[in-house]
């Protein structure tokens, strides 16, 4: 079955989430090529964590909470998780009180730092926070306890490497899309492969016939080769046609489209042009925001731009289309009439992320709104 209606929209349990969830995941931040030189930094706040990625001096990638050990001031601006930033001279400075942190977190110098009775400069750090690089894509997990993306994206590791995706850079900026809907509804529908046949004709017609869903416990597998068949629109036509033969890539690769869910709530969309990240970060019970990018390879060839333009108009039809399900459901959620529904044998992918919901919080087992705190129904973490 799948998981119950209540769970989409209940105040508690979504705080449960944060907690057990999220705080131990990995979460995509940016980019090698976002941050290339010392003192570069993106910042990126989650679940109230103000973190902020960068190099060090050394050039090695690190992650802090971008917030002053005096008085809690954010330390660097730029557009939350979608753009980068530079220090000024190697230097972490509070625009409050001009604390001043080295590229490692510590702190490098304070005004007045004698009027402060028994506090110890040497002693005082910024927290430094988990950093995974898988391919060249930056994470970080407040709370580490599952597997590396690095580990468990070991297995596709072969599969990938002809697309060089540490050498690519961003195409464009961080859009960011807000749904009222329940995350867990954003990340159904991604790995629902029952619905592409009837709700996306466009994708349909050329990725519809053959599309194949693996399910594992930290990450979903689905692919497609892309094919023409039956009726399309122009842009699903066109791409097919102009769509480079890369020769860098083996055959298999020319044309397959390629999508992984990483738990709980990180996306990459893997085509032969590019390759796009879509992280759904939960805000509310009923509320979620779609963070999304691509990147590729430097390529100013006309049919490649001519391809990635194409592949933006067959996805953005295919997001609005989306959009229109997936309200659908979280209104649903709220009704009476509906409890929870069986899953087919076919859906691999909602079984295993519901168990696995299940599992870390097993109140989820419940069809029913359970009365009172969920805290009291819970197993000792």
């Amino acid at each position: 079955m799948s998981l119950p209606a209540w769970t989409y929209s209940h105040a508690e349990f979504f705080e449960l989430e944060k907690l057990r969830i999220f705080r131990r995941s990995w979460q995509v931040v940016c980019h090698v090529s976002d941050i290339p030189e010392p003192g570069d930094y993106f910042r990126f706040d989650f679940l109230d964590e103000p973190l902020v990625v960068l190099r060090d001096k050394r050039r090695a990638v690190r992650a802090f909470s971008n917030v002053c050990r005096h008085r809690a001031a954010r330390l660097l601006d730029g557009e939350n998780g979608g753009m980068r930033g530079t220090c000024r001279d190697g230097l972490i400075r509070c625009p409050y009180h001009a604390w001043t942190y080295d590229l490692d977190g510590r702190l490098a110098h304070m005004p007045y730092e004698g009027t402060y009775e028994g506090f110890s400069k040497q002693d005082c750090r910024l927290p430094e926070i988990a950093v995974d690089i898988w391919m060249g894509f930056i994470f970080v997990s407040l709370e580490p306890a599952t597997p590396t993306v690095s580990e468990i994206m070991a297995p596709f590791e072969d599969s990938l490497s002809p697309l060089r995706m540490d050498q690519m850079k961003a195409l464009g900026r961080i859009r960011l899309r807000s749904r009222k809907v329940n995350w867990k509804n954003v990340v159904d529908n991604y790995v629902d492969g029952l619905h592409i046949n009837v709700a996306h004709p466009g994708l349909r017609g050329i990725a519809g016939k053959n599309y194949r869903l693996a399910a594992g416990e930290h990450v979903q597998h689905i692919q497609s080769q892309l094919h023409e068949s039956g009726s399309v629109g122009w842009s699903e036509r066109m791409y097919l046609a102009v769509l480079p033969e890369r020769s860098d890539l083996p055959a298999e690769r020319r044309r397959l489209w390629e999508y992984f869910l990483l738990w709980p709530n990180t996306a990459f969309d893997i085509y032969p042009d590019q390759v796009d990240f879509m992280q759904m970060l939960p805000l509310s019970p009923g509320e979620t925001l779609i963070r999304e990018i691509s990147y590729a390879l430097p390529d100013e060839s006309r049919e490649m731009r001519l391809a990635r333009y194409l592949n933006w108009r067959v996805n953005r039809k295919v997001n609005a289309e989306d959009r229109g399900l997936i309200e659908r459901v979280q209104h649903g959620m709220g009704s009476s009439g509906f409890k929870q529904g069986p899953l087919a044998s076919g859906e691999v992918c909602l079984k295993m992320f519901a168990d696995k919901i299940r599992s870390i919080l097993p109140v989820a087992k419940l069809a029913e709104k359970p009365a009172g705190s969920l805290a009291e129904l819970m197993a000792p973490d």
